[in-house]
């Protein structure tokens, strides 16, 4: 590794670290140095048989003696982030971005120097704003007489959120509200703003080498009403530890710049579902968060359809509001279902009692009787049993209500013990759709006509497209729109759980 001790000034002016030592965190710079080490014969791997295999979407340039300059000889698609539109054959000193030229020139001109991979970091600026993190890799190759001439490139280029400026201080809001959203929220705080009619704040997210994280706001937040928008769900390249463990740190940073109020707003919370002993030893997940959130200096956490709301309220010692979202699946539900007989049916006999607030609304919506309906359920060490169903629901079209869908075994053998006793149509309807672990396969044989989610996680595009036709999302924006309006003037937050977002039913 070479540290800035050791790095050369044109080096130092150019790069804010440079390492020949590489360990990428990139998917494209990883995926070269793993082609390069693969393809090693000797000191490097030789140019050709590089060039001829590569797939990993690279790029490669051989060196001009004569003219001290380097020639794109594939991948110039690859590269034109830093030298803006070349085309392959172009040399380096032809490129419309003449910094970004002399980067990657300094950068092969040491790789072929030391005889390996060199992994550099710098940000992008871009007219004064820092516009992105960049990872680039340059690995030496060796020409068809076995001397050092050629290089295979890579770069990962990871863009801020949102800009910061490259030399000033962050700036202040005049908004009354500071509304951020971290991560896969961020659409949804997006969202949520323009119901607001506020912008969402900028932040800055950074990723080091060994996965850890930085993350601060690039707005002033002293003396501000704070809103931190994070919803805690599991996906690909994040858990839901790695994201509370950047909700707390964000928090913990934004109470280092003064602000006067923090609530975190976690439409999904992790760890809710272990909220009691069932065997001895176990952990009470949601009280141990509860006691991370407070002692990081949050003020209050706003979530939606927790797993057990007086669970819930009793984990936290600081403000704890509980929305739940069955004023839109209500009004949904309403106009679906119209004159038809239907009933409403827990999966479990733990979510009974949501699923029978639920039936008492659509009720009093449809002015005729909703029947009801629930599911035997024992779950140990993963595995799920009992068979026993008890309810009304022969002839009639089936909402099976719960808070979240995971697996999709509770929703799916719901389901089918529904069909079995006479329903006629069946709809999920769940406020969190996770779809973990293949959900969409346990749920394409189940006799479901729709699956009525909420966007409080995101879902990724695989789920989205494996479920196209039954799928339907409902938007929480609203709701958690006018829940942070009252929690900022004052307001009532007990008639919103009365009424829904703006008069829903």
């Amino acid at each position: 590794m070479t540290t800035l001790a050791q790095t050369q000034p044109y080096l130092k002016r150019l790069f804010e670290r440079i390492d020949l030592a590489p360990r990428p965190i990139g998917v494209e710079t990883s995926r070269a140095l793993e082609h390069w080490r693969a393809s090693r014969r000797g000191v490097a791997p030789t140019f050709a048989d590089v060039v001829a295999d590569l797939r990993h979407g690279g790029f490669a340039f051989r060196a001009v003696p004569e003219a001290r300059d380097y020639e794109i000889v594939i991948g110039a698609k690859a590269v034109a982030p830093l030298l803006g539109a070349v085309a392959e054959g172009a040399r380096l000193s032809e490129a419309p971005n003449r910094r970004g030229a002399v980067r990657l020139r300094r950068l092969f001109d040491e790789a072929l120097r030391a005889g390996e991979p060199a992994l550099v970091e710098f940000t992008l600026v871009e007219k004064g704003r820092d516009r992105a993190g960049v990872e680039l890799l340059a690995a030496p190759l060796a020409l068809a007489d076995g001397a050092l001439g050629a290089v295979l490139g890579a770069l990962n280029i990871q863009r801020y959120e949102a800009p910061a400026p490259a030399h000033e201080p962050p700036p202040a809001t005049d908004e009354p509200i500071a509304l951020f959203a971290l991560g896969s929220s961020r659409a949804l705080g997006e969202r949520v703003a323009r119901e607001l009619a506020i912008t969402l704040s900028p932040h800055e997210e950074r990723r080091f080498e060994d996965e850890e994280r930085k993350t601060r706001p690039l707005v002033g937040v002293r003396d501000k009403d704070v809103y931190v928008l994070a919803s805690l769900e599991g996906e690909t390249g994040d858990s839901g530890a790695d994201k509370l463990l950047r909700l707390l740190f964000f928090i913990g940073a934004l109470r280092d710049a003064g602000a006067a109020r923090v609530t975190a707003v976690t439409p999904y919370l992790c760890y809710a579902r272990k909220d009691r002993r069932t065997k001895p030893l176990d952990p009470v997940a949601t009280r141990y968060v509860a006691q991370l959130l407070e002692a990081i200096g949050a003020d209050r956490i706003v979530a939606i359809d927790a797993h057990n709301i007086a669970a819930f309220e009793n984990a936290f010692r600081i403000e704890a509001v509980a929305l739940d979202a069955q004023a839109l699946f209500a009004r949904y539900f309403a106009q679906r279902l119209g004159t038809e007989p239907a009933a409403i049916v827990s999966p479990d006999l733990g979510g009974e009692k949501r699923a029978e607030l639920f039936r008492q609304r659509l009720e009093t919506i449809l002015a005729h009787p909703v029947a009801k309906g629930f599911m035997d359920k024992h779950r140990s060490m993963g595995e799920i049993a009992g068979e026993i169903f008890a309810g009304d629901v022969a002839g009639r079209a089936v909402v099976i209500l719960d808070d979240l869908i995971s697996s999709g075994g509770t929703m799916a053998r719901a389901a089918r013990a529904c069909r079995a006793n006479g329903a006629t149509r069946i709809f999920l309807a769940a406020t969190h759709g996770l779809f973990a672990r293949d959900a969409d396969s346990a749920l394409r044989e189940a006799p479901i006509e729709e699956i009525v989610v909420t966007d409080t996680v995101a879902l990724s595009e695989a789920v989205a497209q494996r479920l196209r036709g039954r799928l339907v999302t409902l938007g929480v924006a609203p709701l958690l729109a006018e829940a942070i309006a009252r929690l900022h003037s004052g307001g009532s937050i007990d008639e919103l759980l009365d009424t829904g977002p703006k008069g829903a039913p």
